[in-house]
C-alpha cells in the first residue's frame, strides 16, 4: 500500500544526503504541507490555487510523495486553465492523500531517529 504513496528510493537517497538532518527535513515537509493545504483550502482565485499547487507539487515530488505530487500537478494544470469546476473535490483528494502520507513520514522520522540513536552507541 505505501508504495503507491511514497517512493522509498527517494527517501533513502534523502537520508543519505541529509544524514542527521533527515528527521528535521521530514518535520519541515510536514509543517510546510500543512501550510500549503491551508492555502489551497482558502485560495480565492485560480492564481493562488496554481501557485500553491505548484509549490506543493515540487516539495511532494522532492520528498517522494508520488501520488500527492500527481494530485497537485492535476490541480495546478486545472487552475492554470481556469477550469475550476469540481476543484473542491480535488482539494479534498489532496487533503486525503496528505492524511495518508503524513503518518508514513512520521513513522519514517521515528525510524530514522532510532537508527541514529543506535548508530551513536557503537
Amino acid at each position: 500500500m505505501a508504495d503507491t504513496h511514497l517512493d522509498h528510493d527517494v527517501l533513502s537517497a534523502l537520508q543519505e544526503v541529509m544524514e542527521d538532518e533527515y528527521p528535521t527535513l521530514l518535520d519541515t515537509f510536514i509543517a510546510d504541507s500543512e501550510e500549503r493545504l491551508r492555502v489551497l483550502r482558502q485560495a480565492e482565485d485560480a492564481a493562488q490555487l496554481m501557485n500553491a499547487a505548484h509549490s506543493f507539487k515540487g516539495s511532494s515530488s522532492n520528498m517522494g510523495a508520488t501520488r500527492l505530487a500527481e494530485l497537485c500537478n492535476e490541480l495546478e494544470q486545472r487552475a492554470r486553465q481556469k477550469s475550476l469546476a469540481g476543484i473542491e473535490k480535488l482539494v479534498r483528494e489532496i487533503d486525503g492523500e496528505f492524511a495518508i502520507v503524513r503518518p508514513l513520514y512520521e513513522a519514517e522520522r521515528q525510524r530514522s531517529l532510532a537508527d541514529n540513536a543506535t548508530a551513536r552507541r557503537f
